[in-house]
């Protein structure tokens, strides 16, 4: 009797044992796809924890700076003018926090950190040859609006050492400028944005080119931010803002192309530096301390730029095509976020 007992109990673990284990597996399985795919973590949860952690740092900063540095009521001139000391303490605090979040990051997802742009074994000449083009491009929009008579180039501001002193310190202030704002718009969220709407791409129209159509709905989308962003500009105009936005395209452009935000990275820092200290000339409306010339337009402000500066003329426009056929026919092709087999690689690289 006691036999039979055991035996029917045996039978009935034998039964209820399988189906317990299956349930647990399911429910684990359901509850981790809801944060991890195919690629990892999905994007989604990435860019929250990408926000909060960069937000969590700048409010740090600020709680810190206020507290040893407390603010004073800024001046008009603070509005319109851009100071050393205010430009490379306000640009390396973020620029540190995006580095930092973007370094947490690649730990999370278990990814390099160079996929983001800031790899590449041609980092280095894309990074030169994009100094040399940025100035190269910017002095051709200002020697164009010089013969028109658009620009009137009145006279010499700084000689001796100080040509080289604030020369130098004011390239090193846009080097963190342009580092900061690719790293941050075209950068961590460009390739997680990216990798998103690649995502959403092969799931609705099953296409082979859902990666080239994530990237670039994600590079219109942070384009269109980036050029909106510049609408808090003094003397912005909707030339500026649509400059802007296109040479945000452009930048896009390069990092498709080479895979590396370098040498978008060397463009906008002669860029904006060859602007604002070698001509004199406003930036978005901006012009800063101890600059070489000094400048001013002259005749209609949508073909001078009036006080948006050389990027509010529609002359820009046609100067932003023109850099768009230099990085198509000198700069080599590579794979963006190639890094030699990693996950990143299967999930974006083209």
């Amino acid at each position: 009797m006691n036999t039979e007992i055991n035996e029917t109990r045996n039978s009935e673990d034998e039964i209820l044992t399988p189906t317990t284990e299956a349930i647990v597996p399911t429910k684990s399985r359901a509850f981790r796809n809801l944060f991890i795919g195919d690629c990892g973590l999905r994007p989604g949860w990435s860019l929250l924890i990408f926000i909060t952690i960069f937000g969590a740092l700048m409010a740090l900063a600020n709680v810190v700076g206020h507290n040893l540095h407390p603010s004073e009521p800024p001046t008009p001139i603070d509005k319109t003018t851009r100071r050393l000391t205010s430009v490379l303490v306000s640009t390396s605090i973020p620029l540190l926090a995006i580095l930092i979040v973007t370094l947490i990051m690649s730990k999370i997802e278990k990814r390099r950190f160079s996929v983001y742009g800031l790899g590449g074994k041609h980092k280095v000449s894309h990074f030169f040859t994009g100094l040399a083009w940025g100035v190269t491009c910017l002095s051709v929009l200002i020697f164009t609006l010089w013969k028109t008579g658009l620009l009137l180039i009145e006279n010499r501001l700084l000689f001796g050492t100080d040509v080289f002193r604030y020369g130098a310190i004011w390239l090193f202030g846009f080097f963190l400028v342009a580092l900061f704002e690719e790293s941050l718009t075209r950068g961590y969220l460009l390739f997680t944005i990216a990798r998103g709407f690649a995502g959403l791409y092969e799931w609705i129209f099953k296409t082979r080119h859902h990666k080239a159509l994530g990237f670039w709905t994600a590079a219109l989308l942070l384009s269109f931010l980036f050029g909106l962003g510049h609408g808090s500009n003094a003397s912005e105009s909707s030339i500026g803002l649509l400059s802007a936005g296109l040479a945000s395209l452009v930048f896009c452009l390069s990092l498709w192309r080479t895979g590396s935000l370098w040498w978008a990275i060397g463009f906008h820092t002669t860029w904006d530096w060859a602007q604002s200290f070698l001509y004199g000339v406003a930036d978005s409306g901006t012009m800063v301390q101890h600059h070489l010339f000094s400048s001013h337009p002259a005749g209609r402000p949508i073909l001078s730029g009036g006080a948006t500066g050389p990027e509010g003329s529609i002359f820009i426009l046609a100067l932003l095509a023109f850099i768009s056929l230099i990085i198509l026919f000198t700069l080599p092709r590579a794979l963006y976020g190639d890094t030699k087999g990693d996950l990143q690689l299967v999930c974006l690289g083209i």
